[in-house]
């Protein structure tokens, strides 16, 4: 029953007018909510929506009862009888329960609310819709039971209930064949039990998505005699059996994902004629078993083949060269054979080839010189886990967009073929566990991509080349269990990217470790172990902060435990055993708070060994074969120590006292810095002039300010920055504004105003805030006022989106791939295009604005600084603290030590603001300590387990395989410009150009999505 209440229906003239109405219309329902329910209803119903609704956006304020034309109001179309029919309000961050008011709105044909923050159960009353032809409910968060009512209208086309918190068993859809429905999606929930047989009574059904949920039991056999489906995924569930062939004779079917159940049987051999009209057909990790249907070959159409982690067998079909289409092909996994592989020849004619893995199988034999004529656009070739024999081809040299390359865990012989230089986009290359011999050719220096390099457990010989140190984008090289031999070129220690692991481990490595091993700050894993090295530990590890595993045993190193190694305070596996090494242990081992696994074995050490941290773990501690050693924990089966061994104390007294006056002369100094500042401060403020006073800037008092904005009211109040505040306000002529007020009672306050005018005056570009004017005159108290009057963006800033207090707000990666270009795009102009260039020097989320259409404009240029030539970059004055120029987790590392002023720096607060976008994590969070920060965190991540940081409203994004690239990408490039040294971080136009190049590789994407409907 409606909300509304009858009219006097006692009167003769209104049951005579009401059975008029009746006769008189076209369309025929109940008579409370179709006949009754007037014009005005309708309204009243809208309004009465909205009453429940929180609106952060402000979307709905068209919605009011001042305004009788309802029918434009945002969202809401009518048709010629003045009845709603169509509610479009997708996307608006609109929070709060599915009003049951909605179904008064009895003529509705469209109900589009994704994307929102709905909560609560969908109303019964919904079912009562009997017009309703598209309802789209994704992206909220809805719960209960999906109730079976919402199946029963006759007229409904499209329904989309994705990614909500839906519980219980899919409903059932009823006896009745429902003619009109195309589009079913419930993907992304919680529901159980098993599929309804009564889903292939509908017989107009062209798309079907019931992924990513609990259901089980097998395939419904009459689910294949709907002859109109086009896309459908069934795929992570727990459906079993076999899948009826029914299904596959979906002859219009485009796009079908069974992937990741327990389904079995074999694929029909007739599957290429059955379903000629297939895209993307994705059959992974479940137990199907027998040979690739060859008849595949007939299905031109054929975009994307998954077949992976079966048990399939037979050999690789020979004509899948036919599938012209053909873009991503996965085989890997199953127990498929080569035969005389004459489908590598085939597969040359697939020239949109982009993705071939045939890891894990059974093939066999040499590898042929066809595997070069592959298509140039193949981007990844993996043939891992097989068991091919002979030489790599020289011709793999000519697929020279390859990004990575597998061929690990083979029985390949034979030299590394120069021709691997020629992979110059190469990112990943894996050899290791064949037995291929020869030097490591010179040409891997071309490969200056290269993220990971893996050649462990071969037999490769010669010296390590020194070109290897142009890598300079490598985060892992292993090249342990080989017969290389000669020094270690300390190029290695150059590449100050690596940040996963450097493995020389069981090689003939001689010399000395160089002194450049201090350079691998974000190192966390190093293996030097099993060489024949000599000298001393060099001082200079102690600067690898980061480091967790080190191994340099089994060498012939000499000398003492260097005091600086008590910088390395995170290590958790330290192995320097079976060396030369020389006297005491060194107590500081006992503040090492990680360390689980101490190995000082069978070196000469003496003295007493200590009593605290790990050392009362005798299980994690070995000292076998250090005879002049002493202890007095029996575990440890040493002689006990005498007590006369404590002379150490008296030097550790004298640097106490040392430090103490050392700290207090600091402290001085620092006194007399900040006293020269504040005088600095108020001379200048004494000196300052307001820069755009040009004729294009209009001219505004404190009074027009101060009336728009409500007097600087509290109500008006949008946030504050580093000197002053920002009010909302409504000037005459410009409409809606943001007015920052400076403080000029902070230190700095004056000088900022300035430095912003000054900024302002000379950059325009479409990512960064509108100037309007500035007003610089005396307030209502007769103080100094000065304010800067800017457009006003309505969406606030990026720290609101990335870390929001309002429920809904979210930001796709898409956006966040937009966002981040828009900032890239607006630092590239101030970095390259400005004459001077223009450091911002305060990057950071808060102060970047999102507008109305989502793009970003970079703002708040008050620590800015033109660079007009060199000596200007740098700190002119000891008394400034330039240096400091930002905020704490944005401000690049050169800047706290008194480092110039650069462009650098404000890639570096880039590159943490866009690891910031992408972990959803702040660079000041109470888990960064220590030595570990939002850059260390994230290395330590890529790429396996990038999962485990992405942001949570962004993660389940990456399966999608581009977006999942898209994804490691972003991170390499906010790594890259977050380095510690400054040389080695990007210039801001490559960053925008290749963040462009990411967005227009999404904005190409054929998706399987929209071919289904």
């Amino acid at each position: 029953m409606g909300i509304f209440s009858f009219p006097n229906l006692r009167s003769p003239f209104t049951l005579i007018l009401l059975f008029v109405t009746i006769l008189s219309s076209s369309e025929f329902g109940s008579v409370s909510s179709t006949t009754l329910n007037t014009t005005n209803g309708d309204q009243q119903s809208l309004l009465l929506i909205k009453s429940q609704l929180s609106d952060p956006l402000a979307a709905l304020a068209s919605w009011s009862n001042e305004s009788t034309t309802f029918c434009q109001w945002r969202g809401v179309r009518c048709n010629n009888r003045t009845r709603v029919t169509t509610l479009d309000l997708d996307s608006l961050q609109l929070t709060g329960p599915l009003s049951p008011y909605i179904a008064n709105l009895t003529f509705l044909k469209r109900i589009n609310l994704q994307g929102n923050n709905f909560f609560g159960r969908i109303p019964l009353d919904f079912g009562h819709l009997s017009r309703l032809q598209y309802l789209n409910l994704s992206s909220n968060s809805l719960d209960g039971e999906i109730p079976a009512m919402l199946f029963s209208s006759p007229s409904l086309i499209s329904i989309d209930l994705s990614k909500n918190s839906f519980k219980g068993d899919i409903p059932s859809f009823g006896n009745n064949p429902l003619p009109q429905l195309l589009y079913i999606s419930l993907k992304r929930n919680n529901l159980t039990g098993t599929i309804p047989k009564s889903i292939g009574n509908i017989s107009s059904l062209t798309y079907l998505d019931l992924s990513e949920n609990l259901v089980e039991g097998s395939i419904p056999v009459n689910l294949g005699i709907n002859s109109n489906l086009q896309h459908l995924d069934l795929s992570m569930n727990y459906l079993l059996g076999d899948v009826p062939n029914s299904l596959y004779n979906i002859t219009s079917l485009a796009y079908l994902d069974l992937s990741y159940n327990e389904l079995n049987g074999q694929i029909p051999s007739t599957i290429g004629y059955t379903l000629p009209n297939i895209r993307t057909l994705n059959l992974g990790v479940n137990a199907f078993t027998g040979p690739v249907p060859t008849s595949l070959s007939n299905a031109s159409n054929l975009f994307k083949l998954v077949l992976t982690v079966n048990s399939l067998d037979g050999e690789v079909p020979n004509n899948l060269g036919l599938l012209h289409n053909l873009s991503y092909l996965d085989l890997s996994w199953n127990q498929l054979e080569s035969g005389n592989w004459s489908f590598l020849s085939s597969l040359s004619n697939c020239k949109k080839l982009r993705f071939l893995n045939l890891n894990g199988n059974n093939l066999t034999g040499s590898l042929p010189s066809t595997v070069g004529n592959l298509t140039t656009e193949l981007e990844i070739l993996l043939m891992g886990k097989n068991n091919i024999s002979g030489s790599i081809p020289h011709e793999i040299g000519n697929l020279v967009n390859l990004m990575a390359l597998y061929f690990h865990g083979n029985l390949l012989t034979g030299i590394v073929p120069p021709t691997i230089g020629s992979l110059r986009n190469l990112q990943t290359l894996q050899l290791s566990t064949n037995m291929l011999s020869g030097p490591i050719p010179v040409s891997i220096g071309n490969l200056t991509q290269l993220s990971q390099l893996w050649l462990m457990e071969n037999q490769l010989t010669g010296t390590i080349p020194t070109t290897i140190g142009n890598c300079r984008n490598l985060l892992r090289l292993k090249i342990c269990r080989n017969k290389l031999e000669g020094i270690i070129p300390k190029e290695i220690f150059s590449i100050t990217t690596l940040s996963q692991e450097l493995d020389l481990a069981n090689n003939l490595l001689e010399g000395t470790i160089p002194w450049e091993v201090g350079k691998l700050i974000n190192l966390p894993y190093l293996d030097l172990s099993n060489n024949r090295l000599q000298g001393e530990i060099p001082p200079t590890l102690g600067e690898c902060q980061v480091m967790q595993q080190l191994y340099l045993n089994g060498n012939q190193l000499q000398g003492i435990i260097p005091d600086s190694l008590k910088n390395v305070k995170g290590v958790k596996y330290l192995d320097i055993s079976q060396n030369n090494l020389s006297g005491q242990i060194p107590e500081y081992f006992e503040t090492f708070q990680s360390l689980e696994y101490l190995n000082l074995s069978f070196n000469h050490l003496e003295g007493i060994v200590p009593e605290g941290g790990v050392f009362t773990n005798s299980s994690a501690v070995f000292l076998v074969g250090n005879v002049e050693l002493c202890s007095g924990n029996p575990l440890f089966d040493l002689p006990p120590c005498s007590k006369s061994s404590s002379k150490h104390k008296f030097y550790v007294v004298k640097l106490t006292l040392i430090t103490t006056a050392a700290t207090t002369v600091f402290i001085s100094i620092l006194v007399l810095l900040f006293g020269t500042m504040y005088r600095l401060k108020k001379r200048d403020a004494k000196s300052q002039v307001n820069c755009l006073e040009d004729d294009k800037y209009r001219k505004v008092s404190y009074n027009e300010l101060s009336r728009a904005t409500n007097g600087f009211s509290l109500a008006n109040f949008i946030g504050s920055g580093s000197f002053g505040s920002v009010y909302k306000g409504n000037l005459d002529g410009d409409g809606q504004v943001a007015v920052k007020v400076f403080d000029l009672d902070q230190i700095g306050g004056q000088r900022s105003f300035t430095t912003e005018c000054k900024s302002l005056c000379n950059i325009r570009h479409r990512n960064l805030t509108k100037v309007i004017t500035s007003c610089s005159t005396i307030d209502s108290q007769g103080n100094e006022f000065k304010a800067l009057v800017f457009k006003y963006v309505p969406n606030g800033s990026l720290e609101e989106w990335i870390h929001p207090k309002i429920q809904g707000k979210k930001l796709s990666l898409a956006q966040r791939i937009n966002v981040a270009l828009n900032v890239a795009s607006a630092l590239s102009y101030l970095h390259h295009q400005c004459m001077p260039p223009l450091a911002h020097c305060d990057l950071k989320p808060s102060n970047v604005l999102i507008d109305g259409d989502m793009n970003a404009l970079v703002s708040d240029f008050g620590l800015a600084k033109f660079l007009v030539d060199s000596a200007s970059a740098v700190c002119q004055s000891s008394t400034s603290l330039c240096g400091l120029k930002g905020t704490i987790g944005y401000i690049a590392p050169e800047y706290a030590i008194g480092g110039q002023i650069s462009i650098l720096g404000d890639v570096y607060s880039y590159g943490i603001l866009l690891l910031e976008m992408l972990t959803g994590k702040r660079p000041t969070d109470d888990m960064f300590s220590g030595h570990l920060n939002l850059h260390r965190y994230v290395n330590a991540a890529l790429p396996e387990k990038i999962g485990e940081i992405l942001e949570t409203t962004i993660c389940q994004e990456i399966e999608d395989h581009l977006m999942h690239g898209c994804a490691i990408s972003l991170f390499r490039i906010g790594l890259c410009c977050s380095e510690e040294a400054p040389k080695d971080r990007m210039s801001m136009r490559d960053v925008a150009a290749e963040i462009s190049s990411i967005k227009e590789a999404l904005l190409k994407r054929e998706s399987p999505l929209d071919e289904g409907n």
